[in-house]
């Protein structure tokens, strides 16, 4: 799938055939979060990779009772170390780098034919307790990855005129 192709089918989905993603596919997925850029290339990024059922069931309580994330193949928990920035000028830096990462491997399981969400709402603390996850990194993002079991519409989007300014705020864009 060519990548503005993957961009306009990209999903939030939250049902999920019972079928495992393929280990290849799952590698290539990997591959694009860990090519991702990142401030200064410093990758403030790891990631668990979660396929165990009960530990699935787990996290989609402790990611506010949303019981259909268990339903994916695989969860990816993407975690940010605070501590690759050493300025206080650099704020959320390794949240948002992480963020970059996990939205290649969205647009990767995209182009392969899975389905993703990723999920912002979670308690950080039970989290890392399921996980055994150092107090010193952040979860930023739970990432579910599967075969999807829907097909949902898009949903709309602000029109490029919203969003895109020439030069300064509200001025159009020309293009």
């Amino acid at each position: 799938m060519e990548l503005f192709e993957a961009i306009e089918k990209r999903r939030s989905i939250r049902k999920y055939v019972s079928e495992p993603v393929k280990s290849g596919d799952l590698k290539q997925i990997l591959e694009a979060a860990r090519l991702a850029p990142s401030g200064g290339n410093r990758q403030p990024w790891s990631f668990i990779v979660v396929r165990e059922p009960e530990t699935k069931k787990a996290l989609s309580i402790a990611s506010n009772d949303q019981r259909w994330i268990s339903d994916a193949d695989v969860v990816v928990v993407a975690l940010g170390d605070p501590a690759v920035y050493s300025s206080p000028s650099t704020g959320n830096r390794h949240k948002q780098d992480t963020m970059i990462a996990v939205e290649h491997m969205v647009l990767a399981a995209t182009a392969l034919g899975y389905g993703t969400c990723w999920i912002g709402a979670f308690n950080e603390d039970e989290v890392k307790r399921i996980l055994k996850i150092p107090e010193n990194l952040a979860v930023v993002a739970l990432l579910p990855i599967g075969v999807p079991n829907e097909d949902p519409p898009a949903k709309p989007r602000k029109h490029l005129s919203e969003a895109f300014f020439g030069e300064t705020y509200r001025v159009p864009l020309e293009l």
